[in-house]
């Protein structure tokens, strides 16, 4: 039966390879891509080429008023049947910036806006649309463990403070370093499984929601902010890695995502999965508590915009 997946991140990347596989193994899927300005076209007419059924909603992910519209744009096409069933949401997009200070439209910090705030804006507009069985499926990264088996030494841990401190700008010392810039990605991928633990409680039965870590992917255009070096080194030089068993190649990273939202491996609601398997998140990130807080956090901070 025809079906909507709507998916962030979808442009370059391990998100690029899952969108082409998603349409390749599943026929009756309708991708519908969230895309900044003129790439929603190009990108709907490239993963449309031999006949899959692609559309797009532009939005710009930093601004949580593009985030509404964009979702109001989706609700809209679903209620008029213009879209087949809404059945999976995938917030695969990301950013990392090289300090703690750059503002999204709202006042948010930008990376806390992109990574939490725009998934979870998302995840409760369209949330009534979703027809059972229904799969969420959010990327996460395995930076928020924090230590060197996970991250190699090259990204901080998160530094966990009160989610409307994390939400602004300069939560982090010395909020002009790339260092800071680092520690607030940990930190909003921490959050980003703290939300899925409290989704999973909180979502109505039959919409399953997962956190996805690819595991370190270099070659992609997370770095696109970084300074030149580290940018030549994401994709000239640790590329090398994907022959050992320290990082993961875009085609797998992303076969593995496509493979989970299309319901591969079978994963309750409220997983963490690790490439292709179901593991146990970091430590820190079960807390039932910070988990309300932040719940309770994202409700504030998107109120306008939910209304």
């Amino acid at each position: 039966m025809p079906s909507t997946i709507v998916m962030t991140g979808a442009g370059r990347g391990i998100g690029r390879v899952a969108a082409e596989r998603i349409l390749r193994e599943s026929a009756d899927i309708h991708l519908l891509v969230v895309a900044r300005g003129s790439s929603g076209a190009r990108l709907a007419t490239e993963l449309g080429t031999g006949g899959h059924t692609v559309s797009y909603v532009t939005a710009d992910l930093c601004s949580l008023q593009s985030v509404r519209s964009a979702a109001e744009e989706i609700r809209e096409r679903l209620e008029n049947d213009q879209l087949p069933p809404l059945h999976g949401f995938v917030g695969n997009a990301g950013i990392q910036y090289t300090n703690a200070l750059t503002e999204s439209p709202e006042g948010f910090e930008s990376t806390f806006a992109v990574n939490v705030l725009a998934n979870h804006l998302f995840i409760r507009r369209l949330e009534a649309h979703f027809i059972h069985p229904a799969r969420i499926v959010i990327t996460v990264s395995d930076t928020h463990f924090g230590d060197f088996r996970h991250n190699l030494g090259m990204v901080p841990g998160p530094a966990w403070n009160t989610p409307d401190t994390l939400a602004r700008p300069a939560a982090f010392p010395d909020p002009h370093t790339t260092t800071a810039g680092r520690t607030a990605y940990s930190t909003s991928k921490l959050a980003a499984v703290h939300l899925v633990h409290e989704y999973a409680r909180r979502l109505p039965t039959g919409i399953d929601v997962i956190a996805y870590n690819p595991g370190f992917v270099p070659g992609t255009d997370l770095a696109r902010n970084a300074d030149p070096v580290s940018r030549f080194a994401m994709r000239r030089i640790l590329p090398a890695l994907t022959l050992t068993p320290f990082a993961t190649s875009r085609t797998a990273a992303g076969g593995h995502l496509a493979n989970l939202v299309l319901g591969t491996p079978p994963a309750p609601t409220g997983s963490y999965v690790d490439r292709a398997h179901v593991a146990r998140s970091s430590a820190e990130s079960y807390d039932p508590r910070r988990e309300r807080e932040l719940w309770d956090a994202a409700e504030r901070l998107t109120a306008a915009h939910t209304a």
